[in-house]
């Protein structure tokens, strides 16, 4: 069951195409992630999906409802630009953000005291938030956003300004969420963070939708045809290679893609000529790696060995 449907949406500001012909749907239950870089129209599509904007064409559903103040009941949203009151307290602040959603107060409460145990945050309820680091006052954003306890969750880059520790509780979190039976849209230019959370995805790129679909099947559709490699010595003789491109390449680790029917065995024979190798593994390529091969100028896709 499609809970969002995103159908054919535009929206241009001024000779900008911020959003041109967009077309997904997000179903029941599972985590759908938005990504791409910085620019590439995800927090504008987001913001049509909570009726923040309007597209100038097209079509946006919720639980069948089009768009519309009824729709922005059903959403938990956290927006990319953090929106809590400086001087307010903690408790404070989400009280009055849990009661605009619904919440009885006792409700409300309850469910604010249930998610800073959670965060660890309990002893900041009489805090302001002006007296919050910018990851605390995260983690406030994000309470203030689940506490009434909604079907749908809308994060536009809710890993933004978080240390490696809060992250992954942040991740922890959302992935309760999903079994729970909540349905989570969020947004992101982390492609690791994808990786690790997400069921389904749209890549986004100058405003259009350039790959969509579920994240084994967009992964196994690019085929084994990429190398990571560990090893301990120097690693010049990667500059050797031809017919591939390498990514994330450091002082002891590589990410090969071959191209253009390139033999593997013969990348392997170079590479313990020159060095000592720990692991030499064929894999399905890495969502950084498909993201270039699909926008990259040279269509790299089309060149790989199959």
């Amino acid at each position: 069951m499609s809970v969002i449907k995103v159908q054919n949406i535009r929206k241009t500001f001024g000779k900008t195409h911020a959003v041109d012909d967009v077309s997904f749907n997000v179903e029941k239950g599972r985590i759908f992630g938005l990504l791409g870089p910085n620019g590439a129209g995800k927090t504008t599509t987001i913001r049509m999906i909570n009726h923040i904007l309007t597209p100038d064409v097209g079509n946006i559903y919720i639980n069948d409802v089009e768009v519309g103040p009824v729709t922005q009941k059903m959403i938990g949203y956290m927006p990319e630009e953090r929106g809590l009151y400086k001087k307010m307290k903690v408790e404070e602040q989400l009280m009055y953000l849990t009661q605009l959603k619904g919440m009885a107060a006792k409700d409300a409460r309850k469910a604010i005291h249930h998610w800073l145990e959670r965060f660890e945050a309990a002893d900041w309820l009489k805090k302001e938030i002006s007296e919050l680091s910018k990851g605390m006052s995260q983690k406030i954003q994000f309470i203030a956003t689940i506490a009434h306890n909604p079907d749908i969750y809308i994060f536009d880059e809710p890993f933004s300004g978080l240390d490696p520790i809060n992250s992954e509780l942040l991740k922890e979190v959302i992935i309760e969420l999903k079994e729970m039976g909540k349905t989570i849209l969020f947004s992101t230019h982390r492609m690791e963070q994808v990786e690790q959370m997400c069921d389904d995805i749209c890549l986004f790129n100058n405003g259009k939708a350039v790959l969509e679909g579920k994240l084994r099947e967009v992964k196994a559709s690019f085929g084994q045809n990429t190398i990571n490699l560990e090893f301990e010595g120097d690693g010049a003789f990667l500059d050797k290679l031809t017919d591939v491109r390498i990514n994330n390449r450091s002082t002891n680790f590589a990410e090969i893609r071959v191209l253009n029917g390139q033999n593997m065995q013969d990348i392997l024979k170079l590479a313990i000529e020159h060095a000592e190798i720990h692991k030499f593994e064929r894999v399905e390529p890495s969502l950084n790696e498909i993201f270039i091969s699909t926008v990259g100028e040279d269509n790299i896709k089309n060149q790989e060995v199959q």
